[in-house]
């Protein structure tokens, strides 16, 4: 399949980078179907069963996957946003066998090309991303406060009496 990418003001030809990162999101989120259902899955849930270094190979190939895109002109925004779902992706599909099954439904790699076409094709997305780092950056800060919060009164109870 070949697909045309229109950036707003340009447009790009077939690019066989970007016909890459087509087909391995494929393969890696919907190459196969549990006969009899609709559903469809790809290598990824199925690398990630590989204990200790399976989903670092996913998110390798999909770290791989946004930095081409990031070569091929998306903004700041939509890098920001595909390295989010990598890194859900990542985080969440390491968690042994629960983790394979949100990899079967989540599909990392299929969201971030659904944001790349957007991006190309309808001009969304546009703009440098503060706004989500600065949402990160809330949540990170939030998560450190609770931590620290968690750990001094798990410290009090323990050595406090």
């Amino acid at each position: 399949m070949k697909t045309t990418y229109v950036q707003p003001g340009k447009v790009v030809r077939h690019v066989p980078e970007l016909q890459w990162i087509e087909t391995t999101a494929h393969i890696m989120d919907n190459a196969f179907r549990i006969p009899g259902t609709t559903i469809r899955f790809g290598l990824d849930p199925i690398i990630g069963l590989i204990p200790g270094i399976g989903e670092l190979i996913t998110f390798g190939i999909s770290g791989m996957m946004v930095l081409m895109m990031a070569r091929h002109g998306v903004s700041r925004k939509v890098v920001l946003m595909m390295a989010g779902n990598v890194m859900l992706d990542s985080i969440l599909g390491s968690i042994p066998l629960l983790g394979d099954l949100f990899d079967i439904g989540f599909k990392s790699n299929q969201r971030n090309l659904n944001l790349l076409r957007k991006h190309y094709q309808e001009g969304k997305y546009q703009g440098n991303g503060t706004g989500i780092i600065i949402i990160v950056a809330c949540i990170l800060l939030a998560f450190l406060s609770f931590l620290i919060w968690a750990l001094w009164n798990l410290g009090e109870y323990i050595f406090g009496h």
